[in-house]
This record gives C-alpha cells, sequence and structure tokens, in this order.
C-alpha cells in the first residue's frame, strides 16, 4: 500500500505557476504541471482559485481573438510582429524565472 505524502508549496511558487499557466493559452495543465512536477489538479485548483480571487471567468483569456483587420499596411505588421515578439520575451523570461524557482525549491527539498 503506498501513501499519498503531500507536499507544500510557497504561495510565490503557486502564483508563478498560475502567472505560466494563464500567460499563453496553448498551455495546457498537464504541460505545466508536468514541467513544475505539480500533479494537473493542484494546478487546475490553484487556477481556479486565482480566477475566483480576481473575478475572472474561467475562458476571459482563452476566447480571446485578434479583430479582423481590412488594408494591413507594412508600418502595422511590423508593430504587431514587434508585439508578438515582445510578448514572447516576456512568456520566455516569465519560464525561465519559475523554473529557476523550481529548481531552488526541489534542491533544498531533497534530503539525502
Amino acid at each position: 500500500m503506498s501513501l499519498m505524502v503531500m507536499k507544500a508549496y510557497s504561495a510565490e511558487f503557486k502564483a508563478d505557476a498560475v502567472a505560466l499557466y494563464l500567460s499563453d493559452p496553448s498551455h495546457t495543465f498537464d504541460g505545466i504541471g508536468q514541467d513544475l512536477g505539480v500533479s494537473r489538479e493542484t494546478l487546475r485548483n490553484w487556477v481556479h482559485a486565482e480566477r475566483k480571487r480576481s473575478g475572472v471567468s474561467g475562458t476571459a483569456d482563452r476566447d480571446r481573438k485578434p479583430a479582423p483587420a481590412g488594408e494591413v499596411s507594412s508600418e502595422s505588421v511590423l508593430e504587431e510582429e514587434n508585439r508578438q515578439l515582445k510578448a514572447q520575451i516576456r512568456k520566455l523570461e516569465t519560464e525561465r524565472e519559475i523554473l529557476r524557482k523550481a529548481a531552488k525549491y526541489f534542491a533544498g527539498e531533497t534530503n539525502w
């Protein structure tokens, strides 16, 4: 018979995990959970609690679609690409910081 061990996560770790999940509509509970070593349901509960706390509906972030554009100028294409690249940079910086914190957390958890 195996015993399940309850892990205690810091509020900062939880907030970072939720921020990572919400940062990109393509993220899944399974994917982020595996990356951070957290169960899918635990991460889902954290996200649900954050959405409830902030008053945001469950699909508000996921359903956003860009408005259709009429004439597209070269300048607007460059501006859009620049905006997307900046968003990608922010996402990667957030992921890197979360992974650093997770590595630090799990390094302190090992008791050889």
